[in-house]
């Protein structure tokens, strides 16, 4: 079982969105709920992530799955 950052696909909804985050070969990529791709730094994504996931921010869950290659 492969368990690198390139195996999962991160989450993250709201009441009206949701975001997807990935790693492929060149970095982090955003997909916004428009469906518009944008590159990310790491810090980035995590900035993104721990207010959701430390409860911060209400009405916002994560989800995370996880594929192998």
């Amino acid at each position: 079982m492969n368990l690198t950052n390139e195996t999962y696909t991160i989450f993250i909804h709201t009441k009206s969105a949701t975001e997807k985050y990935y790693r492929d070969k060149q970095g982090w990529l955003k997909i916004s709920t428009r469906g518009r791709k944008f590159r990310a730094t790491a810090e980035q994504v995590l900035n993104h992530l721990l207010p959701a996931l430390a409860g911060i921010k209400p009405n916002v869950n994560v989800t995370v799955e996880h594929h192998d290659k």
